[in-house]
């Protein structure tokens, strides 16, 4: 398994990348209560353990945010709660359909505004809809500071340079004015952007986008 580590202040962060479209899978630790989420469990559902498993021995899986009802960001999720016993989350508008696609009920179905205990950090839930009705971002803040650095893990609304697909005009807007809204103007440059696939980035670097892809609706 081919993993990346990295302190997120209280929180440690581990990731790995699975499946045919490369999807990120991201599992955040709080060493302090031993408590674990894991967001997107995409696939090949003996990696995702594995994952988990990679924490601290005392640690436990206590909850699995899907942020979107893509098969990509799903496919392993009813080994995990099989194996795990974790609640899942996810975006009211999708809870339906991840439920009949997986057979996983969704235990807690998150609304903008709507906050999310990680151990002994509180994130923040964000709607960004348009690449699917519901789909949800999850804002981890560093520490207890409101200085703090925060990191969006955003599933496939936002990549380096790129908006999440949309497929129609209505969608494109929408999710265009949820960035705008729910992003941009509340999070400084600094804020680290986590995406579905490939690399992280950054509010500041993806700030100058926003004219354009309004321009070119894309």
């Amino acid at each position: 398994m081919d993993e990346k580590s990295e302190q997120l202040g209280t929180l440690r962060l581990r990731q790995t990348v699975v499946g045919p479209l490369a999807t990120n899978v991201y599992l955040l630790t709080d060493p302090t209560t031993c408590q674990q989420v894991l967001v997107d469990p995409a696939d090949e559902p003996e990696v995702v353990l594995a994952l988990v498993a990679s924490g601290l021995v005392s640690a436990t899986l206590d909850t699995v945010v899907v942020t979107h009802r893509h098969a990509d960001h799903l496919a392993a999720l009813a080994e995990v709660v099989a194996a795990t016993g974790a609640q899942v989350v996810a975006g009211a508008d999708d809870a339906d359909a991840i439920t009949a696609a997986t057979g996983v009920p969704v235990d807690r179905r998150l609304h903008h505004g709507d906050r999310l205990e990680i151990g002994s950090v509180t994130a923040d839930v964000l709607a960004l809809r348009g690449h699917t009705p519901g789909l949800i971002a999850v804002a981890v803040p560093e520490d207890l500071d409101e200085t703090a650095r925060t990191h969006l893990f955003v599933g496939d609304a936002l990549f380096p340079g790129v908006l999440g697909r949309t497929h129609s005009p209505e969608q494109f807007t929408q999710l265009m004015d949820d960035l705008a809204a729910r992003v941009f103007d509340v999070y400084p440059d600094e804020t680290t952007v986590r995406p579905g696939h490939g690399r992280p980035t950054t509010v500041g670097a993806e700030r100058p986008g926003i004219r354009a892809w309004r321009q070119r609706r894309r």
